[in-house]
């Protein structure tokens, strides 16, 4: 009888896995469902655009490149930001100067870490969270780490029934018998896996499902290209990141490398 010794785990593995999954995806349907009227009624900002697009470093893109567009501050193509206008008309605009020094001067790339993890970023992460707009940190990848886990329950099983198959058993047990036991589990795993594929919808690293409804309404306005007025310009940067500007020295701003060297631009 040792092959229950092999059925009891294979159970427990499908049982706890399943149970976790439907857990949060119970938990996500009710997000879901509180988050409908939250649709109709938020208009998105281009800084809630740019958080729920890429997160923390997205917004610090998106204000870099709409204080450079502003004549505020100046990108060089050698990675260098220098400060033009030092009033800040918010607190995120705040946080990228006092991130580029007293100098008035400093590489993009350290400006663009400090101004991400700056409290004015955490607040506007807050508000969105609160709105049902992000997703909470902890939970980004509660039901991807469920059905992971179920994923690797259904392979125990089959690995746990295989091994049961393979070892010798009582001549009154028909092996059919005993691949039916284990077959159970296996089909509580696969099905409890095409269950949430159909019923649970997708979550993306900052934006519940809520927000990226609105992200895709924002996006179809915006185009594909950041392009034309300020607004559609901005609007295109929140949404596709720095890759999608369209002004050569603008985009080497971005993309020069702090590892050439450490020379200023001017």
């Amino acid at each position: 009888m040792f092959w229950v010794l092999l059925l009891l785990p294979a159970w427990a593995l499908a049982g706890l896995a399943c149970t976790r999954l439907c857990l949060a995806a119970v938990r996500a349907a009710a997000v879901e469902r509180q988050d409908t009227a939250v649709v109709r009624e938020h208009d998105l900002t281009l800084y809630e655009a740019a958080f729920l697009s890429g997160g923390p470093a997205r917004v610090a893109d998106l204000t870099l490149v709409s204080m450079a567009r502003q004549r505020r501050l100046l990108l060089a193509h050698t990675g260098w930001a220098t400060v033009v206008d030092p009033r800040a008309r918010d607190d995120i605009e705040r946080s990228v100067i006092g991130a580029i020094g007293p100098e008035g001067q400093s590489r993009i790339a350290p400006v663009r870490a400090a101004a991400a993890a700056a409290d004015a970023v955490r607040h506007l992460a807050d508000r969105l969270v609160s709105a049902g707009l992000a997703v909470p940190d902890g939970a980004r990848t509660t039901v991807a780490s469920g059905m992971r886990q179920v994923r690797l329950a259904a392979v125990a099983v089959l690995a746990l029934g295989a091994t049961a198959l393979l070892l010798p058993v009582p001549s009154d047990l028909p092996r059919t018998l005993m691949a039916l036991w284990f077959a159970l589990p296996l089909a509580l795993t696969l099905s409890c896996l095409a269950i949430a594929r159909i019923e649970v919808h997708p979550y993306g690293r900052w934006a519940s499902p809520a927000g990226q409804r609105l992200l895709a309404a924002l996006a179809r306005r915006a185009g594909g290209t950041a392009s034309g007025d300020d607004r559609s310009f901005l609007a295109t940067v929140a949404v596709r990141g720095v890759r999608a500007i369209g002004e050569p020295e603008l985009r080497a701003a971005f993309s020069h490398r702090d590892a050439a060297f450490g020379e200023r631009p001017y």
